[in-house]
């Protein structure tokens, strides 16, 4: 495996960041730890198999030239990368990366169903958030589980079928649309070892290179695609145990099901929703739920669809979120503390107060056979919480390729922590806080690297003002795209991952960061209160993980990170117990799907 670098950054020589007395001092400390740690020479196991790192015996004073020549000699074997090179070392050739093997240690259910998921996203194929992520993970850990599983998905123009296994056309069959019935093929696949049912319209949806934002009008696809899921079930005689739908994409299934396929054919299914986030609430005009079959202003009362903010107005709008939650026989949100949030503010909150007796709050999990630093394939070197060696090499690797590595000791990358964000560049995830921690990283004299994309132009154009500011220097890169392999290579290589939400449903960077080894430096709401504890809450020292601030002022952050940098520096014994610690952390589905199996057996009809 050759890993290259992106020519788009520049090749200018870093600035020396020694010249802090912070990291002077840190330094002389490093070599003290170093001679007590590295006294036997030994051979990383956990090391990709391109190359293996040997790690030194070396004296305090011999820390400087005479250690970094000998350090590169023992890297040797790896291709750097560098900011010179063509290619982004993040688009390189990996080698093949099968996950779809089930953990041998996951006991089966006893009890067992058949689920079916109605989404718009799935991560690897279709993902643009956390809800793509969720959809994989919750359906790979019930397949493991031993429940039959199905994924039904829009079969979007721009997926990459070259990620589906056992592709086939295996029906035509016609679905209704404003009117009149439209051609739709059916094609199966597998991903990630999970069966998937395309949807593949003969119309104009889902065409376009990207999941969403196509010339077709988002909100009319997405009710076909609900009513074509039940139609394809009916006509194919499929009588699942639960469908379990996701976000507004699919919030007018439950209305089609029961006031209409329900009366029909489809009697045994039962439907759950999940809300991954209570801010996108498929505003709908009566009109345009016709188009799917339903009388529109049937559902345009206060107890079923009407959204409450536009009552009196004219036209009053229908919510496919609010019609969801009032039809849904589960409500599911993800986390606990986010139940209490949106039970407290929202124009929703009443909706959910009448319905308090079927909404759980379950936290999210990570897809851990995804998500593993010891056997993720984007990574040049493999780690684990008990050799975490190899963490170190992937650091230098993200911070040669990006022009981050210091000029004065180039082969040593634990002089200066760095600070990652990978995030959609939207309000919600606070972006005033993240360009804060810009300027107040630099200013700490740490680094910091952030990779997401920002759907409005406006704040695209500000961060790629900030991009250019910082492109010449040695502390920051901003990287305004998404590519799910640098934000595996960035995951390992940081030091501290950065999420600094105004509101966060679960949030899953936290997990995922502190699954490589990460520290978590977070605000305290939604699923990150629920996942994050302070290293200094004297209170809970058992789970303390990661530092929490609870403003969304400035101030707030800046004292977190400056706690962070603190003990990165000042505490290395405890830095590393903690990256120990946070690496042990069980944040995986198994771990919370069960609570899952609970919802759906609670709603389920057995024997019908």
């Amino acid at each position: 495996m050759i890993l290259r670098s992106c020519s788009s950054q520049p090749t200018s020589t870093p600035r020396n960041c020694f010249l802090n007395p912070f990291l002077a001092a840190h330094l002389k400390r490093r070599a003290l730890i170093w001679k007590h740690e590295l006294r036997n020479e030994y051979c990383l196991k956990s090391i990709s198999r391109n190359f293996r790192i040997r790690a030194l015996e070396t004296d305090a004073d011999q820390l400087d030239e005479a250690t970094a020549e000998r350090t590169k000699s023992d890297y040797g074997d790896l291709v750097w990368p560098s900011p010179s090179d063509e290619i982004p070392f993040w688009k390189g050739d990996f080698p093949s990366w099968d996950i779809s093997e089930d953990p041998v240690d996951i006991q089966k259910d006893s009890d067992l169903m058949h689920i079916v998921h109605v989404t718009a996203e799935m991560a690897p194929i279709a993902k643009v958030g956390g809800l793509g992520d969720v959809v994989t993970g919750l359906a790979r850990s019930c397949l493991t589980r031993g429940h039959k599983v199905d994924v039904f998905l829009p079969f979007y123009e721009c997926i990459n079928k070259q990620h589906i296994k056992e592709l086939e056309l295996i029906s035509t069959y016609d679905s209704f649309y404003d009117g009149s019935w439209v051609s739709t093929n059916v094609y199966r696949g597998v991903v990630s070892g999970i069966p998937v049912v395309f949807i593949d319209p003969s119309n104009e949806f889902f065409k376009g290179q990207s999941v969403y934002g196509g010339s077709y009008n988002e909100l009319e696809a997405y009710l076909f695609f609900s009513r074509a899921c039940l139609e394809w079930l009916q006509v194919s005689g499929t009588q699942p145990d639960i469908i379990h739908v996701h976000e507004w994409q699919t919030g007018s299934l439950p209305l089609l099901y029961w006031d209409m396929y329900h009366y029909l054919s489809l009697k045994k299914p039962r439907i759950v929703l999940t809300i991954h986030n209570m801010e996108h609430y498929g505003e709908c005009r009566q009109e345009q739920l016709n188009k799917c079959g339903l009388d529109g202003s049937t559902y345009a009362t206060e107890e079923k669809a009407v959204d409450d903010r536009t009552i009196g107005h004219n036209p009053e709008r229908l919510s496919l979120l609010k019609g969801g939650i009032v039809y849904s026989n589960a409500i599911v949100t993800v986390s606990p503390t986010y139940l209490k949030e949106t039970l407290c503010s929202g124009w929703l909150a009443g909706t959910l107060i009448r319905h308090r007796d079927k909404y759980f709050g379950i936290l999210n999990g990570i897809d851990t056979a995804m998500w593993n630093p010891a056997t993720d394939a984007y990574l040049p070197a493999k780690f684990d919480a008990n050799n975490v060696e190899g963490k170190k090499i992937c650091k230098l690797y993200v911070q040669r390729g990006l022009g981050l590595a210091s000029d004065r000791h180039p082969w040593d990358p634990d002089t200066v922590p760095l600070v990652v964000c990978i995030s959609r560049l939207v309000a919600q995830k606070g972006l005033h806080l993240i360009t804060n921690a810009i300027r107040y990283v630099e200013e700490l004299g740490g680094q910091m690297v952030i990779l997401g994309k920002a759907p409005d132009a406006r704040v695209e154009s500000d961060f790629k003002g900030l991009a250019e500011l910082h492109s010449k220097g040695s502390s920051i890169r901003i990287l305004l795209m998404y590519s799910e392999e640098l934000s595996h290579m960035l995951y390992a290589a940081a030091d501290i991952v950065l999420v600094p939400s105004i509101y966060e449903p679960c949030g899953l960077a936290q997990m995922i960061g502190m699954r490589y080894g990460a520290v978590p430096v977070v605000r305290k709401t939604g699923g990150l209160a629920d996942t994050v504890f302070d290293m200094d809450d004297q209170s809970q020292p058992e789970q303390a993980n990661g530092f929490v601030f609870e403003g969304i002022n400035e101030g707030s952050l800046n004292g977190a990170l400056d706690r962070a940098f603190s003990y990165y520096r000042e505490k290395p014994g405890e830095w590393r117990a903690a990256v120990k610690k946070v690496m042990q952390i069980d944040n995986s589905w198994n771990n919370t799907a069960g609570k899952y199996i609970e919802v759906y057996n609670s709603v389920r009809v057995r024997n019908h």
